[in-house]
């Protein structure tokens, strides 16, 4: 079997041999660019884990699981444009390096091209494969469309925030997770555990991004502590302490959010005194363990010997130690 930074360089490998041979260049320099930039290949890595623990010749399905990888940037690329973000992994977005036109163009061929290298998997997995791609993708889109919404929105409950995140992060996660398993020939059973398990794994995953943008290191973390605070955004965290605040918390909470351009870091401390008094850091988690165990049974669900699970074990809990 192999580990996940074996599985990371074929990955990396692949993506760098990609040769778009079409024109006009305009349109496919900035994919190229997008996929240079790295990542944690999270995704793709998932798709080869989960099928090298049934099979193990998990480069042929690459291209598979690099149509993973390139969706997700394309998600990305998009996002940053609708965010109007100037940087993305430390680097210019490319609607700043272009322009807004270029981002939505490129963007869109990046998600042909996604289905493009999908239907290269074996013929007689396509159509399953392809089912559970469209869905996932519609699936992504409707909760990024949740997202947007709940913006305008003070009434946020706990469980339509998971539904949300489970739609735009946690399903891309088990997507990956299943199809390794259907392209390595898994029992049905197994597939849906591990397509469960990956769901677990991705609300664990982002209500720790949620967590850490309040609590984590920046230096760890990789990015500026508190941005969520700030921008008012429906996180796990506002949206249960706004729901567990007594009035007096409830009244300083509201305060900073209705503020039309506070001191950042001032904001920033004032509602992370709130969360600390209702305890919100606690709560978030506990949540975030508890998703982590329940991936972690269903995982032990799936029927092969222990011995080949084990990367994907050890590649789970990395993914989880971001210290805080």
């Amino acid at each position: 079997m192999m580990n996940s930074n074996e599985i990371l360089k074929l990955i990396n490998d692949y993506l760098d041999h990609i040769r778009y041979d079409r024109k006009p260049e305009g349109l496919y320099e900035p994919i190229k660019y997008v996929l240079s930039l790295g990542g944690k290949r999270i995704r793709p890595t998932l798709m080869l884990l989960a099928y090298n623990m049934f099979k193990d010749d998990p480069q042929s399905i690459l291209p598979s699981a690099c149509a993973l990888e390139t969706y997700h940037n394309y998600t990305l690329l998009h996002d940053d444009l609708m965010d109007n973000a100037d940087l993305r992994r430390g680097h210019m977005t490319v609607h700043k390096r272009w322009n807004a036109n270029t981002a939505i163009l490129s963007g869109d061929s990046m998600l042909v091209l996604a289905f493009e290298q999908m239907a290269q998997c074996r013929e007689d997995k396509f159509k399953e494969i392809h089912t559970l791609f469209t869905r996932t993708a519609l699936e992504i889109g409707e909760g990024q469309q949740y997202d947007m919404e709940f913006e305008n929105r003070n009434d946020v409950a706990e469980d339509e925030y998971i539904e949300m995140i489970r739609l735009k992060t946690s399903v891309l996660l088990a997507c990956a997770t299943k199809m390794g398993a259907i392209l390595a020939d898994a029992p049905v059973e197994d597939a849906e555990k591990l397509y469960q398990f990956g769901e677990k794994i991705g609300l664990a995953f982002q209500l720790q991004d949620d967590f850490l943008d309040v609590y984590g290191d920046t230096k760890v973390f990789g990015k500026a502590i508190g941005g969520d605070i700030i921008s008012n955004k429906k996180t796990y965290m506002l949206i249960n302490a706004l729901a567990l605040a007594d009035e007096r918390q409830k009244s300083v909470l509201q305060y900073w959010l209705d503020m039309p351009d506070p001191d950042p870091q001032e904001k920033i401390a004032a509602v992370t005194e709130i969360y600390n008094e209702i305890g919100i850091n606690t709560l978030a988690n506990d949540k975030i363990q508890s998703y982590f165990q329940e991936g972690m049974l269903l995982l032990d669900a799936v029927k092969v010997s222990d011995d080949r699970k084990q990367e994907m074990l050890a590649y789970t809990r990395e993914m989880m130690k971001r210290e805080f």
